[in-house]
């Protein structure tokens, strides 16, 4: 399944001849992001280049902690808002199985939220997965870093006036995914195990969790960090905030969880991950002007939308699904290219803004090794058959 990298220096399998050729590209990735990491004094990443019907190839650098294990492909870490891609898909699994319907309103999913509602039109699901729900973006993150109760904080966010009519804006949310878990809880069970029951063990991801216990009870995890200074860090408590909404910011995972993910967005589990459901959850919806303006994206997007706990982005002229995630201590970044069947992932122990560089520049140099690679294909010519006269 994998093809595995210590920093880039220890290779962990042997390639032939043509392999180490096709990775040029890759190991000069992984080269240059190591270098900047140590200059950083990173404490640790791992990433993950995942190609449709091939082994992944796996990176890995850093300790867990400071005087801990050295970062592996099973060391769990926090995924932060990449779980939104778990609980859209969970969800999009049970609307194919008729249990749910995206038109489906807040206050019939969990009938305890029914003050939750949209201006002059009624919240459903799809607006809440879609990031379409009217409110200010990321009202009310601050009460969830405070500690305030669920109930508090959603009873606050229906005071407030919205923006726009449900699914007219895109309003990024936190706060909302507690109609997710509030409907799991309705039903005498959890968001966790209906993530474990539907997608963790029918894809047989051996480290994947969802909660504070489940991370914390890994035999390897990654210790969170924040920094100190521009280049040093201090290892943190793991904190409580976003585990109450997990179905925002709940699930952990090691690479080798998040490889066998990928693999299933790539299409290679559809008997549990459909193609109809992926492409359901990464169709775009809902417009988002200000993310071609991210600083180190911006000079690569024309255009970005948001889907069902999905970013679509325009990439130099390649549609790019992706998603980041951001809790105290750690960072973690997945894409995929579902024209090439392509996809990566990247995880952090630390609260670092490289990632923000790492990720396009790996799109970017992929994407220029793919027209670099057609272009030396298109140059080669056969020689015309020579026919010898008798």
């Amino acid at each position: 399944m994998f093809k595995s990298f210590i920093g880039f220096l220890l290779l962990l399998c042997v390639f032939n001849q043509q392999s180490i050729a096709a990775d040029k590209w890759l190991t000069k990735f992984a080269q240059d992001i190591q270098l900047k990491a140590q200059k950083k004094n990173l404490p640790g990443y791992t990433f993950a280049y995942i190609e449709k019907g091939k082994p992944a190839s796996v990176v890995v650098y850093g300790k867990e902690s400071k005087s801990g294990n050295p970062i592996a492909v099973d060391t769990v870490f926090r995924l932060a808002s990449v779980s939104k891609t778990f609980t859209s898909m969970l969800m999009a699994k049970y609307v194919a199985q008729n249990q749910l319907d995206w038109q489906m309103p807040v206050a019939q999913l969990v009938p305890e939220f029914s003050h939750v509602k949209g201006r002059s039109g009624e919240l459903v699901l799809q607006h809440v997965i879609g990031q379409s729900s009217g409110y200010t973006p990321n009202a009310y993150d601050n009460l969830i870093e405070a500690n305030y109760s669920v109930k508090r904080v959603l009873t606050m966010l229906s005071d407030l006036k919205p923006l726009c009519q449900p699914g007219q804006c895109y309003t990024y949310q936190n706060t909302l995914f507690a109609v997710v878990d509030g409907y799991f809880k309705q039903r005498h069970s959890s968001y966790g195990q209906a993530l474990t029951q539907t997608l963790i063990e029918p894809l047989n991801m051996p480290h994947a969790s969802v909660g504070k216990v489940g991370l914390e009870s890994s035999a390897k995890w990654a210790r969170p960090h924040v920094a100190i200074s521009n280049n040093r860090w201090r290892s943190t408590k793991v904190q409580d905030d976003y585990y109450k909404y997990s179905s925002a910011a709940g699930v952990n995972a090691s690479m080798r969880d998040m490889v066998i993910w990928m693999q299933a967005l790539l299409g290679e589990a559809p008997t549990v991950v459909s193609t109809e459901m992926i492409s359901q959850v990464t169709t775009p919806l809902t417009k988002s002007k200000k993310e071609v303006y991210r600083r180190q994206w911006r000079k690569f997007l024309s255009d970005a939308h948001y889907g069902l706990g999905w970013r679509v982005y325009d990439f130099a002229g390649h549609t790019l699904n992706y998603h980041g995630g951001w809790v105290q201590g750690y960072r973690a970044d997945i894409a995929f290219s579902p024209e090439y069947g392509v996809g990566y992932v990247m995880l952090m122990n630390a609260e670092s803004n490289l990632i923000n560089e790492f990720t396009p520049d790996f799109w970017a140099r992929y994407f220029m090794h793919l027209k670099q690679t057609k272009l030396v294909a298109g140059s080669i010519k056969i020689a015309p058959k020579t026919v010898l006269n008798k």
